[in-house]
């Protein structure tokens, strides 16, 4: 489903962000993507958005060239992507039910789908008994799933979570990350930022591994640090 083909990305101050990616994510995968700070983990995930534009090579999405894709169609593709932050990102505001509410709102959904769907994904994030309670009354974990069901409601084909247990204790960073295998097993495609050694240790999904905006690691059922077999591996290719 998502092809990177010798992608580049250079930004004006020359600082290289990602090198000669090549990488292939099928149709339902889990994927964890791991590296320390500046490695090029939330770049990817920007691309896979098209919030950036790769200098070089190709990304395609659902057979969809990315960096030619025509700005009129822009909206309609983002439409189908569910973003979650570590931040949340909530609207302080707007109830738990307006805040998902509003995702279809901007969209044109209809009253109809509106009241059809909000209940559906709160329920699925296990929010259903919250609707009417505002972000500054809830825990961080409950913030992190009204985040999650909003960007659930618009049924997307891929979900991207960038650090999305960043400011989760660890009891509620693995309900989150266990969160997240659900909505992958129900469909989803989901691809995962993060610096969290223990949610990904605990999934042992499939995981990539940036350095210095290079691809250094494509691991089935993975840890977040490479195991002794596949440094192995990687000490004998070198």
């Amino acid at each position: 489903m998502i092809e990177l083909r010798g992608v580049g990305v250079t930004y004006s101050n020359a600082w290289r962000a990602l090198s000669n990616v090549q990488l292939k994510i099928d149709k339902g995968e889990f994927v964890f993507v791991v590296g320390s700070t500046g490695a090029g983990k939330s770049t990817l995930l920007k691309l896979l958005s098209r919030e950036e534009v790769s200098t070089d090579g190709t990304i395609t999405v659902n057979g969809q060239d990315l960096k030619h894709l025509p700005l009129r169609d822009l909206p309609a593709y983002r439409r189908k992507i569910g973003i979650v932050f570590q931040d949340f990102g909530l609207l302080p505001n707007k109830t738990v039910y307006e805040n998902v509410a509003f995702a279809l709102q901007v969209t044109g959904a209809t009253r109809q789908t509106i009241r059809r769907q909000v209940p559906h994904v709160l329920d699925l994030v296990a929010m259903s008994h919250r609707p009417d309670a505002f972000p500054n009354q809830l825990s961080g974990g409950e913030q992190q799933r009204v985040a999650i069901a909003r960007a659930l409601a618009n049924e997307p084909f891929l979900l991207l979570a960038d650090e999305p247990t960043g400011n989760l204790d660890p009891e509620t960073s693995l309900g989150i990350i266990q969160l997240l295998n659900h909505i992958n097993v129900r469909g989803t495609t989901v691809i995962v930022a993060t610096h969290d050694h223990a949610v990904v240790d605990f999934l042992q999904r499939r995981v990539i591994a940036f350095e210095q905006g290079g691809l250094v690691r494509d691991e089935l059922a993975g840890s977040y640090r490479a195991t002794e077999t596949q440094t192995e591996t990687q000490e004998e290719r070198a």
